[in-house]
């Protein structure tokens, strides 16, 4: 591992572990039952405030690039995931999207011409596994409708990963202008929807206003921008493997802050899901894997979310 690598695998693990956050802010801060305004409110104003740092905007085709990476990543993600998170029993909306390693290794292939190997299968296999070893709860019947959009909602991210690997980024233009684009694009999207079926915004407390700054500022700008500077430089199953970070991070929140248990199961569960973290980033890689281009997204959780895509201890 070339120096410095280790350094920027760090950096970019800390995306999934402030994703991994979003439960314990949305239900402790965050009004109850909006998870689509908690979407947009995430989005759109971290997109527009790292605009006005980046002050670049899109030219030529990266209007269009822009739009479909920010679609797939937050625009049609964020609501897919509600979707299967409000059908699914508690933890199975994350068994589902913990699929996601495996798209990015079926896709790469597909677009990015990386082959896949064995060992990438077995790994994304033991990190689902792993997963739903932590979050998965008692049984429940499984709503067709929720699994469906829980795998398109993992089909719709890891496209955008592989897709932002493939058209890495204009000529000066860095990972800071990227992410703004695409968290305005996927806000934009949101804000209609959120409009219709929720109506409008909600009162907010002193609370509240915390919870979403936090969101939008430390668990939003920050952690896409070095998600998506993480992915410019590293391969893109190296990044999607970083994702289990998530629910892990939501589980030792969940017993160090909210009072939950961990039981021995979901303590091994832990300890693979980490363990097919750490072998990810071991995974074999290509000229194409590591050369310089931007990346994308994660987890963009709103309320529901990440009560039931990242965490244990999911309420109903």
């Amino acid at each position: 591992m070339p120096a410095g690598r280790p350094t920027l695998i760090l950096l970019t693990a800390l995306a999934p572990v402030s994703w991994g956050t979003t439960y314990a802010v949305t239900t402790e801060f965050l009004p109850p039952d909006r998870p689509l305004f908690t979407g947009l409110m995430r989005a759109l104003p971290a997109g527009l405030l790292l605009l006005a740092l980046a002050r670049v905007l899109p030219r030529g085709a990266w209007w269009w690039k822009a739009a479909v990476l920010g679609a797939l990543n937050i625009g049609a993600f964020f609501p897919l995931l509600f979707l299967s998170a409000y059908r699914l029993p508690g933890g199975m909306a994350a068994v589902v999207g913990s699929v996601g390693p495996l798209f990015v290794v079926g896709l790469s292939a597909l677009l990015l011409g990386q082959r896949p190997t064995t060992r990438a299968v077995l790994t994304g296999v033991v990190a689902a596994f792993g997963v739903s070893l932590v979050v998965l709860k008692a049984a429940g019947g499984l709503d067709a409708l929720g699994a469906l959009a829980a795998l398109a909602s993992a089909a719709s991210m890891s496209t955008g990963t592989v897709l932002t690997k493939r058209w890495g980024r204009p000529e000066g233009v860095g990972p800071l202008a990227l992410t703004g684009w695409q968290l305005t694009a996927g806000g934009l999207l949101i804000a209609p929807v959120a409009l219709l079926v929720e109506g409008a915004p909600p009162a907010l407390d002193g609370a509240a206003v915390g919870g979403y700054l936090y969101l939008a500022l430390a668990n939003t700008a920050v952690a896409y921008w070095l998600w998506f500077r993480g992915i410019g430089r590293l391969s893109a199953t190296q990044v999607t493997f970083l994702g289990p970070l998530s629910p892990l991070t939501a589980a030792v929140v969940g017993w160090a802050a909210l009072g939950e248990t961990l039981t021995p199961v979901q303590l091994a569960g832990m300890a693979l899901a980490f363990g097919a973290t750490v072998a990810g980033q071991r995974a074999p890689r290509t000229a194409a894997d590591t050369a310089p281009v931007p990346f994308s997204s994660p987890s963009m959780n709103g309320r529901k979310d990440s009560m039931d895509l990242t965490g244990p201890g999911l309420r109903r």
